[in-house]
């Protein structure tokens, strides 16, 4: 397996040749290294199971980091063809039990793995073609197509830890070791912990935009944040160390759990760590594909509601304050440790990165500046939710990376595991994950009586999102209605007393129309192919507000507060299902409707006439398709030749209704004349748009 190890890309210097070698040889390594993985299973009939019940079968993942690329490199315009709409609609999302993931099998036909892998041989050659034939300017940047690659590759190598996880909690008896580099063969008792003073002062996180390696969209921005002293504990928590709080009750004993970590304790009937397994003559620990003797010397791996819950345990019993360090207490660590980054390593000085051991090891074995494993062994989960640093902002062709972790349920680990590869091993690594979920995370807790200053952003601040909030959900100018309310109010007319109809909203934006149509029918599901769209509507339902601000003047904004019940739409929010999907590639299993509404989306898609030759199948017969557009075209989104119309053909001019009339003339009629309807998004205090856009309605012909 050392022949595959490989540490990601200087984006920055070098010159071109040498640079598209070096990303060939990291992408090639990167793909071997994943499918080495997955040869842990017995058989391919091991693809089909669940590791957890979160998460989907293990063949998802196979076929997930694949379709990643596919996927990213269409939505870019870098290659103009997909390899298999079907198995990059199947594998596209659902990885992180978002509401919106989709983790219901009944939904999915499953191929066989060797047609997955039949797909994995034709993606691969379609990716090297990119390497190879793209022009290739240094620095690579954003736009560059060399940064959409290593987005493929930075989130295969992502895929390399978080399915080796879901591979350990199959049953032994599904895998087989010894295939996947070598364990640590070191294990013992547990050594004292101890605390190491550190002092305070004044910490500056976020990366520099000219940073040589590749970064996600969150670790961008810059933050500054005071911290005062603390102590920290030399080792990360033990086996043996952690023993004592199993031991003393601590998994049957309410008051030193969160309210979320008692209901998830209770949940899941815990009562010890998920990888640690008592018989009759002592524990065992589970690794990714086999058992061995407890290794109390080894980091215990667990989740951050069982780390809180030890922390104040320890509190407890020794009268002292306890607890996870912020994130930016751990880059304190990581400076008291005298830890450089990643370009500037020679052997990794941790166990990361797969170039010591293939499992955890002693937490005594790789000094750091006094303290031990502050990079590497194991992740250690902070007390830090996740969010944006100020000047934040999403990468578009990858926007539910980041932003839909922005919840207040996702918390940071750092560090890096013994796993931890790529962009995961570097400095400025920023992944976040729901609290009761597990990874190669264990923790280091510190003693601190200061109090804890955790920074969320409760108001959404990204402009395409706020001007969708303030036109969806702000006050309409005198003398216009709400546009979405219009729709909503229409879709009622057209099918009256039928509130069973299944209905599909096809641009959900942040989730207006959908909860006007749920007034009256019971059965609406609201797609849109944005998380960060997507994800405003669901904390409606889910909460009942949302928070957002606008640009007042300058560098002036105010506040808004969407509060659902203000609408009365309350009662009736849970008649919708919201999910991220895109529109050009829908599962199956979006069919069977009433009524599909299109609202402002034929303009955003890369081919609308595909779009419209294709959507008779998702409508039942007498059902209806509204289409509302502005037609207004642009070559960089839509390739002229796939435009409806707005040109000359023959000499002679084809509007854009002309162009959808031909494509739906033989399964559609055009229902009434169309309609022209205008609304104005507002864009600050003193700064409007107006907007006018064509209704138009179609009847689906019955047999």
């Amino acid at each position: 397996m050392r022949d595959l190890l490989a540490r990601t890309v200087d984006l920055r210097t070098g010159s071109p040749d040498e640079k598209r070698k070096e990303i060939r040889d990291y992408f090639l390594k990167t793909w071997a290294i994943d499918e080495l993985l997955y040869t842990q299973l017995k058989s391919d009939e091991v693809f089909y199971h669940r590791g957890d019940p979160l998460r989907h079968i293990i063949l998802f993942y196979l076929g997930h980091t694949a379709v990643f690329f596919i996927n990213k490199l269409y939505l870019a315009g870098i290659i103009d063809r997909r390899i298999n709409p079907k198995f990059e609609s199947t594998f596209a999302i659902g990885v992180d039990e978002m509401s919106w993931d989709d983790l219901d099998n009944n939904h999915y036909d499953w191929p066989p793995v060797a047609e997955v892998r039949t797909y994995r041989d034709e993606a691969k050659r379609a990716i090297l073609g990119v390497i190879e034939s793209k022009p290739l300017e240094l620095p690579i940047g954003w736009e560059s197509p060399f940064w959409i690659i290593m987005m493929g590759i930075e989130h295969e190598r992502i895929h390399l830890e978080t399915s080796s996880v879901l591979i350990r909690q199959l049953p032994l008896e599904l895998v087989r070791p010894g295939l996947f580099g070598e364990r640590c063969l070191s294990a013992g008792d547990a050594p004292e912990n101890g605390l190491i003073p550190v002092s305070g002062g004044v910490v500056r996180l976020g990366k520099p935009l000219d940073y040589p390696l590749y970064g996600w969209d969150n670790e961008y921005g810059n933050h500054q944040e005071e911290i005062s002293d603390f102590r920290a504990a030399k080792y990360l928590t033990s086996n043996g160390e952690f023993l004592s709080f199993v031991e003393a009750g601590g998994y049957e004993t309410a008051r030193y759990w969160t309210d979320e970590g008692w209901r998830w304790r209770n949940y899941r009937e815990a009562t010890m760590p998920l990888f640690w397994r008592k018989e009759e003559n002592g524990y065992r620990l589970r690794l990714v594909a086999e058992e061995i003797g407890m290794p109390w010397n080894w980091p215990v791996e667990v989740n951050y509601l069982e780390a809180k819950a030890f922390c104040n345990w320890k509190s407890e019993v020794t009268g002292k304050s306890y607890r996870l360090p912020t994130e930016a207490e751990w880059y304190r660590l990581h400076k008291v440790a005298c830890l450089s980054d990643l370009p500037e390593w020679g052997t990794a000085p941790g166990n990361i990165g797969l170039e010591h051991f293939a499992s955890p090891s002693p937490v005594d074995l790789f000094e750091q500046g006094g303290f031990f494993d502050v990079v590497g062994n194991v992740w250690q989960w902070t007390e830090t939710p996740i969010t944006g640093f100020p000047g934040f902002r999403v990468h578009p062709l990858y926007d539910d990376f980041s932003t839909p972790t922005f919840d207040g349920k996702h918390n940071l680990i750092k560090g890096g595991s013994w796993i931890s590869t790529g962009n995961e091993a570097t400095l400025h690594a920023r992944y976040a994950f729901r609290r009761h979920f597990y990874q190669h995370a264990g923790f280091r807790y510190i003693e601190s009586d200061a109090p804890l200053k955790i920074e969320q952003a409760d108001y959404l601040t990204e402009e395409d999102v706020t001007l969708s909030c303030e036109q969806n959900w702000g006050e309409a100018p005198d003398g216009q209605s709400n546009f979405a309310v219009t729709l909503g109010r229409l879709a009622a007319e057209l099918l009256p007393d039928h509130p069973d109809a299944p209905i599909l909203d096809l641009n959900a934006d942040t989730g207006r129309l959908a909860f006007e149509l749920a007034r009256n029918f019971h059965d609406v599901t609201a797609l849109d192919f944005t998380a960060r769209m997507i994800r405003v509507p669901i904390q409606l339902q889910e909460q009942g507000y949302v928070r957002y601000t606008m640009k007042d003047e300058g560098e002036l904004v105010f506040y808004r507060d969407i509060v659902l019940a203000d609408y009365g739409l309350s009662e009736t929010r849970e008649h919708i299902l919201f999910m991220q999907a895109d529109a050009m590639n829908l599962k199956p299993i979006f069919s069977g409707y009433d009524m599909i509404i299109v609202p402002n989306l034929l303009e955003e898609l890369g081919d609308p006439l595909l779009f419209l030759a294709d959507i008779h199948t998702r409508v039942n017969e007498n059902g209806y398709l509204l289409l509302a557009s502005s037609y207004e075209w642009d070559r960089k989104r839509t390739p002229r030749d796939k435009w409806p119309g707005g040109f000359k053909r023959d000499g002679e001019p084809v509007s854009s209704l002309d162009g959808i009339r031909e494509v739906l003339a033989t399964h559609f009629a055009l229902y009434r004349a169309p309609e022209e309807i205008t609304f104005t998004l507002k864009k600050s205090t003193r700064t409007r748009e107006q907007r006018r856009v064509q209704l138009t309605i179609w009847k689906k012909n019955g047999k």
